[in-house]
């Protein structure tokens, strides 16, 4: 089997950030391949990389358990490898094909930025539905729940401060269930902050991801989140991982024209890790 590169995507510190696989040159592995591998790896998402017809690269992404539109930890892993294996040249454009369509990539020397699909702004969520969710929960008094996508959709729980966000205990069934009722792939809860945006912390355990440390695709959606209720900004810095040891930081940009969102990017580094 070829060989799989092993990534931290996001990384704040020499131990934060979140692990991805990347495997290269993947056009001839069929989904299945791809599945059974991603399970070996047991990383919460392998990304594969083909020839496209239609953009530079196709990459698909995989979990554990199953297929998943999109990824951000493991784009930017495996931009930032492609650029670092001198296969791609820094400060340009690329694009990559995935199933939530073709989106651009922005490689820079040190950082790759990744474009998300325009946010599509859902239902609001009543606070006693995730009241079951956690433990310990404090809503925030200011902001809603709600239901959010810039590729995945998932619910954002304002919570009421970095504390009580840390404090935060998990019902993992109960997270499943809500996200099965609402066609979510979980729950991004965060707390705004003072040195930077916000922190936050993912939970995705229907699709096998209890909690992850650096969620490039939520973190693009919350920059959405946060705009859309004060729109005095358009660059995000959103840290995560801090209650997993694995501080995790994510620059997310936002491109608009008439206070409506025309573009969104999310970035970070990514280094190889040696396992």
């Amino acid at each position: 089997m070829q060989k799989i590169y092993k990534l931290t995507a996001f990384y704040k510190t020499k131990t934060g950030g979140n692990k991805a696989g990347v495997y290269i040159n993947a056009d001839n592995l069929k989904d299945k391949d791809c599945q059974k591998i991603a399970k070996e790896v047991g990383y919460s998402e392998t990304a594969f990389v083909s020839k496209s017809e239609i953009a530079d690269f196709e990459v698909r992404f995989f979990t554990p358990k199953n297929q998943v539109d999109l990824c951000g930890h493991a784009t930017i892993a495996t931009f930032n490898l492609l650029r670092d294996l001198k296969i791609i040249k820094p400060n340009n454009i690329y694009t990559q094909e995935t199933k939530a369509g073709i989106l651009q990539i922005d490689v820079k020397h040190d950082i790759v930025f990744m474009q998300q699909p325009k946010p599509i702004y859902s239902d609001i969520i009543a606070k006693q539905k995730l009241e079951k969710c956690f433990e310990n929960i404090e809503f925030s008094e200011n902001l809603q729940p709600q239901i959010l996508s810039t590729g995945l959709r998932e619910i954002f729980l304002p919570i009421k401060n970095n504390t009580a966000l840390n404090q935060l205990i998990p019902n993992f069934e109960a997270i499943k269930q809500l996200s099965i009722k609402h066609n979510v792939i979980g729950i991004h809860a965060f707390a705004l902050a003072q040195k930077v945006d916000a922190y936050g912390r993912n939970f995705a355990p229907l699709i096998g991801i209890n909690e992850e440390s650096a969620t490039g695709t939520s973190n693009g959606a919350l920059a959405c989140y946060l705009y859309k209720y004060d729109n005095e900004k358009n660059k995000f810095i959103l840290r995560q991982g801090y209650s997993m040891n694995q501080p995790s930081e994510i620059i997310s940009k936002l491109k608009t024209h008439n206070q409506k969102i025309i573009e969104v990017w999310v970035g970070g580094k990514a280094r190889i890790i040696n396992e």
